[in-house]
């Protein structure tokens, strides 16, 4: 079997959002996960829209872009490990996420679910 050719920053298999105001999503991530956006591209007829973006979360990246008549929303559900559950959950609440389930303990770690501003649902967790 042959390699697969993986530009540097990528992963085998990459989540790619269409949303209804990829700018908050955008903000979400870089503020609640301390995500780094890695690449921007606007829409040259719509400058306020994102064509292309990725931000990177640790040692995974997330493309996503504004939806369009041909590409519409398509919100999705992630998990995604942080240091600390209780702390996330409550920068997501204030950055305009709304609570799924609220930290708590579980067998697999500590555990919280937000809904962000794009309609996503994070599911946090931090390993006891």
């Amino acid at each position: 079997m042959s390699t697969v050719k993986i530009p540097n920053g990528h992963q085998t298999v990459m989540p790619y959002l269409m949303l209804d105001g990829a700018i908050k999503f955008k903000n979400f991530t870089t503020t609640v996960f301390s995500g780094e956006i890695t690449s921007t591209h606007y829409q040259e007829d719509a400058p306020e829209m994102i064509k292309h973006s990725e931000v990177r979360i640790g040692e995974s990246t997330i493309m996503f872009c504004d939806s369009r008549a041909e590409w519409p929303a398509q919100p999705a559900n992630m998990f995604v490990y942080v240091k600390n559950a209780d702390d996330t959950y409550k920068k997501a609440l204030e950055e305009g996420g709304t609570s799924v389930m609220e930290p708590a303990d579980q067998d697999y770690g500590r555990s919280c679910g937000v809904t962000d501003p794009c309609g996503n649902v994070w599911w946090i967790t931090s390993v006891l």
